[in-house]
């Protein structure tokens, strides 16, 4: 079935019981609780982490310069991948602390929020930083652009699940059931 590992075992059933029956999502929550309130500032923060050498990459791929710190690029990964897990923990613990159980597209979007911030990044790029004009070069670029972003926003939202998904795993592993 779609719950079968590679091999053949059966997953992990879920630590703890669940009731058959959803309960209904509060309506009066404070902002903090509103996953649309809270997927911005982890893309925010997510990209506040790249965006220096975001510049770089830029300037690399569109004005021909050379790119030569890839083990700063390495670390400047690492730490994109550790702050977007995190950020992405954080909003699955204020979603379900407001009472709100569906948490799994917020942990995906809470990750993937940062490809429009480098997506917004770009068109500032296009604009003060490059010379390019005419409707082959802009198609060109905002193309190539949006299919990065894209891929980013993939791989930051898989990410952000995964460590959602773990988060939840581990939270509810602790929770006794009388």
């Amino acid at each position: 079935g779609r719950h079968t590992k590679l091999g053949g075992k059966k997953s992990e059933p879920f630590p703890c019981r669940v009731n058959a029956i959803p309960r209904p999502i509060p309506e009066d929550i404070p902002w903090y609780g509103v996953p649309a309130n809270l997927i911005p500032f982890a893309g925010l923060l997510s990209f506040g982490s790249i965006f220096i050498e975001l510049y770089y990459i830029l300037t690399s791929l569109w004005n021909y310069k050379f790119y030569h710190v890839y083990g700063f690029l390495l670390g400047v990964y690492a730490i994109l991948i550790l702050v977007v897990c995190m950020t992405t923990i954080i909003v699955v613990y204020f979603c379900l602390n407001s009472e709100n159980y569906l948490w799994q597209w917020t942990a995906f979007y809470s990750g993937a929020s940062t490809a429009l911030y480098v997506f917004l990044y770009s068109i500032y790029y296009f604009v003060f930083k490059t010379s390019m004009s005419g409707l082959v070069q802009t198609s060109f670029y905002f193309g190539y652009m949006l299919l990065i972003s894209m891929g980013l926003g993939t791989l930051c939202g898989t990410l952000g699940h995964w460590a959602g998904s773990n988060f939840v795993r581990t939270i509810f592993q602790n929770v006794k059931v009388d």
